[in-house]
């Protein structure tokens, strides 16, 4: 007999479930349950801006609290919450970008998977013909793997933060659209990501992992799907966060110079890492992007885009600019991320 090891009351409604619970602690927050849409309640907090531009992302659950849990003052106007790791489809983006319109235009942030991106494309198709115009901003900042089975060119993995908490700030400061989807574009231009999985996940409903790792082996270089990265190898007896910092940076490293670079730094858990595990790769981490010359200028460590409950980290980077760096810090206010007035 199958003993569920999810606290799940029906794996078939784990998103709707798990979109109404977020709406019951959230009254900030508008949850659409047939659209399986999240977006602002400005009627509750009081700070509806005509003209401004709207901030629209989404993609498949089990990322938590991406996307839906940025949703809020200061980074997204509403989020398009798909099946487990499946693209939403056309509609419902289309129904988050009308609940993200106020007359300025919206800017899609979308992750570079095939699905994500034709379905939004299709949805900003569907929106100019409701005379929404819509500028599309499409993060791949993965340095792990390129033209994969899920993708054409780099995925889109742990930037995506970046890009929505800069352009949220830079949105409620009134910045036209196209200037908008620029600085999107640019932040995604700065940013790198490298993957690392110690433990496979399982999607609700499953009886099986969604990949096999053999105890003792980590994959170097996984998406937040678990999507096969660049190679297995065994767990080290000892030291196993200073290997993953090292192999992470490095990748980055190859990839984009950081030296004499300020940056924005993620140290992220992929669901199923605690907080002291993070805090000692962080650790890891800083000394490695250190002694290559780099600076951090801001940090953020914590489980933000997961995999559901995979074992594992994503390190990514921003080389900031002093317009970016303000734009991190300004305020902001949801579920995920709260700082400022």
């Amino acid at each position: 007999m199958h003993v569920p090891t999810k606290l799940l009351d029906d794996p078939a409604d784990a998103v709707t479930d798990a979109l109404r619970g977020l709406a019951a602690v959230h009254p900030e927050l508008t949850v659409d349950l047939e659209h399986h849409v999240v977006s602002r309640n400005h009627d509750h907090s009081g700070d509806h801006r005509p003209g401004k531009v709207g901030l629209v992302s989404g993609g498949g659950s089990g990322h938590e609290p991406l996307h839906a849990g940025f949703v809020g003052l200061g980074m997204l106007d509403a989020a398009a919450c798909g099946a487990v790791f499946t693209s939403p489809v056309p509609d419902q983006v289309l129904a988050a970008t009308t609940a993200a319109s106020s007359g300025g235009g919206v800017v899609h942030v979308v992750k570079n998977y095939t699905g994500d991106v034709l379905n939004f494309q299709m949805a900003a198709e569907l929106a100019d013909d409701e005379d929404i115009p819509v500028e599309t901003v499409l993060v791949d900042d993965d340095v792990a793997v390129t033209d994969s089975l899920y993708t054409a060119g780099r995925r889109g993995t742990g930037g995506t933060l970046f890009v929505e908490k800069v352009l949220g700030a830079a949105a409620e400061e009134g910045m036209a659209l196209a200037e908008l989807a620029a600085l999107g574009r640019d932040v995604v231009a700065r940013s790198r990501s490298f993957g690392v999985a110690l433990s496979p996940c399982t999607t609700p409903g499953s009886d099986r992992p969604g990949f096999d790792l053999e105890p003792g082996e980590m994959e170097l270089g996984i998406g937040i799907h678990g999507e096969p990265g660049r190679r297995r190898v065994p767990v080290p007896a000892t030291g196993v966060a200073r290997e993953v910092a090292r192999t992470s940076v490095a990748a980055i490293a190859d990839d984009m110079p950081l030296d004499g670079e300020e940056l924005l730094l993620l140290v992220n858990g992929m669901g199923g890492t605690p907080l002291l595990e993070l805090q000692v790769l962080a650790g890891d981490v800083v000394a490695e992007l250190t002694a290559r010359g780099a600076r951090i200028g801001r940090a953020l460590v914590g489980n933000h885009v997961t995999s559901l409950e995979m074992a594992g980290s994503m390190v990514s980077v921003c080389r900031a600019t002093p317009q970016l760096l303000q734009l991190w810090d300004a305020p902001v206010r949801t579920p995920a991320l709260r700082w400022g007035a």
